[in-house]
């Protein structure tokens, strides 16, 4: 039996840089395509291109099915029937009115100005905005019929001064929201409070004394915990990765994480809301549901494709994606979080007597061991519960599995991000957060 799978993408993003009040970058693009994706006899056959007319389509579906039957002259396969409902509806975001690029560049400049008046001594302010839009229509031979869209818009602050040492030191402020440019808050009276707290980070960081390297108990601040949990456990529990030998493929029903740890990937919905990247159907046409990833510290469960679904026996989850019309769908992560616990933050920092409050990272790296490496760019010390110094740039890791084995406090607090990209041989547009952890990890020191 030949599964066939259709789909129509239009991806569209802009990019504005201002550095000292001077626009550096202003860019706008379009990509749209189509293409389709066969399974043949157990082996897939996909074929791309920028036409989306009729005419094209028909002529990718004949060459999807001869790349997927050159494919089969490897040899018969074990066939499996492909997992997964089907799925039929649309889901638009529909936001404010688009905001034109004159409006933007003086927003940008608002907020330039203002920092230099209120910062005289930074030597340097850069504001960052992006947004991008996607829009895919996609068909299937079980009779899905979908029209997703994701939006998604971003803004970096950059300050930059000089150390005790005469070095730069930066540091970063970011904001996400669902939607366009015109969904996110620009203006001088919403960023003011958040720009104060940046700027006292930056000149404590200004004094920045260097980390005790070592194992020290940690308090992970959400955005670390995010990123923790993205990194370090979501990657291991996409199925694609599971079947290619991730150590999570043993765990199932194990011990992975303390009692006080649940993780789910959302699909679209989170306490009765929409989330960030709401995905309702994946880019197979398979109905997205929540993957419980791990449930009071027991891992559960794996996000999914159809195909990989049918290999391990489980149910397809949607994860499927696609970034750009030319790529084809991976398993990839949606709205990956950690569950609020009970404990406030303060009281978190009030119990550790010598440790450190990692705040912010600026990159990360895992693999399929759940062993991860983070960038650690703004952190302070923290002495008999209250936070002393700030310490200088430096990196945090350790086992996933082993650091969320040994958090004893989770704050009641959540926290979600889509201001960056998942890379996994193509980018993807994620949100990711949740509460901050305290547990026990290593930092690199001088």
């Amino acid at each position: 039996m030949t599964y066939l799978e259709t789909r129509r993408h239009e991806l569209r993003k802009r990019r504005l840089m201002m550095v000292d009040g001077n626009l550096t970058v202003n860019t706008e693009t379009a990509d749209t395509g189509a293409s389709v994706r066969v399974n043949q006899e157990g082996y897939w056959g996909f074929a791309a291109s920028s036409d989306t007319a009729s005419d094209e389509i028909a002529r990718l579906t004949d060459q999807a099915k001869r790349n997927a039957a050159a494919m089969a002259r490897f040899g018969p396969k074990d066939v499996l029937p492909l997992a997964g409902g089907t799925y039929r509806g649309q889901h638009e975001f529909r936001g404010k009115a688009p905001i034109g690029r004159k409006e933007l560049v003086e927003r940008m400049a608002a907020l330039t100005a203002w920092c230099k008046q209120r910062y005289p001594d930074l030597k340097s302010t850069r504001i960052v905005l992006a947004d991008e839009h996607h829009a895919k229509r996609l068909a299937t031979s079980t009779g899905a019929d979908a029209l997703n869209t994701i939006q998604r818009a971003q803004v970096h602050v950059i300050f930059t001064a000089d150390g005790k040492d005469g070095a730069p030191v930066d540091i970063i402020e970011y904001g996400s929201a669902k939607g366009s440019l015109a969904d996110l808050e620009l203006s001088v009276e919403a960023w003011a409070p958040q720009l104060e707290q940046t700027y006292r980070h930056l000149r404590a960081k200004c004094e920045a004394v260097p980390a005790r390297g070592g194992l020290h108990t940690v308090v992970l601040d959400a955005p670390l915990a995010g990123m923790l949990a993205h990194e370090a456990m979501g990657h291991p529990c996409e199925a694609d990765l599971v079947l290619g030998g991730a150590v999570t493929g043993d765990l199932v029903g194990q011990r992975v994480a303390s009692e006080l740890v649940t993780m789910i990937d959302f699909a679209h919905t989170y306490n009765g809301e929409e989330l960030m990247v709401p995905v309702y159907c994946d880019d197979e046409g398979t109905p997205a549901r929540d993957a419980v990833l791990i449930q009071d510290g027991i891992l559960t469960a794996f996000m999914s494709s159809r195909e990989t679904a049918a290999k391990l026996g489980i149910e397809a989850t949607g994860n499927a994606r696609a970034y750009a019309p030319s790529d084809e769908p991976l398993v990839r992560m949606r709205n990956t979080v950690i569950l609020p616990g009970r404990t406030s933050l303060e009281d978190m920092l009030a119990g550790v007597d010598d440790g450190y409050f990692l705040m912010k990272t600026g990159n990360g790296q895992a693999d399929s061991t759940t062993e991860f490496m983070f960038g650690v760019t703004l952190a302070y010390e923290i002495r008999k519960g209250k936070l002393g110094r700030a310490i200088k740039d430096t990196t945090v890791s350790g086992s996933a599995i082993k650091v969320l084995q040994a958090t004893d406090a989770v704050s009641d607090g959540m926290h979600h991000s889509c201001s960056g990209y998942c890379g996994k041989k193509q980018p993807m547009i994620v949100s990711m957060g949740g509460p901050a952890l305290r547990a026990r990890a290593h930092l690199g020191g001088e």
